[in-house]
């Protein structure tokens, strides 16, 4: 069973720093574009950053300049680096990959991790 896990979640005073994690576990071969999203109770899941598997990057408006998306394919993990937080980031955060192809070569398409909550409070 292939899963995608956060961690790095959790309370941080406004101009303070969080680093997110994102893992794919199980028999995974390759994997195509990867992101974060984040969503709030009052909003729909909206985009924060993508990156291809050769490192080309994308944002959202909101988080340019404050965040860093990176990627280590060898161990299938996936990263956002937050810095200059503001309680308008405060969301649950979830990882998304656009392609998962397994070792047997079969395919999913448009995975989601479970999400990780991001708090942004004095």
């Amino acid at each position: 069973q292939v899963q995608l896990v956060e961690s790095g979640g959790g309370l941080v005073q406004p101009g303070g720093s969080l680093r997110l994690s994102c893992v794919a576990s199980g028999s995974v071969f390759h994997i195509g574009v990867m992101g974060w999203y984040r969503q709030t109770p009052k909003a729909d899941r909206e985009l924060v950053a993508l990156i291809t598997n050769d490192g080309r990057t994308q944002y959202a408006d909101a988080v340019k300049g404050r965040f860093i998306i990176s990627r280590d394919n060898a161990k299938k993990e996936l990263y956002l680096q937050m810095t200059n937080l503001r309680s308008e980031d405060t969301a649950v955060y979830y990882c998304y990959v656009d392609r998962l192809q397994l070792i047997d070569r079969s395919i999913i398409p448009n995975s989601w991790g479970q999400g990780t909550q991001v708090t942004v409070s004095a």
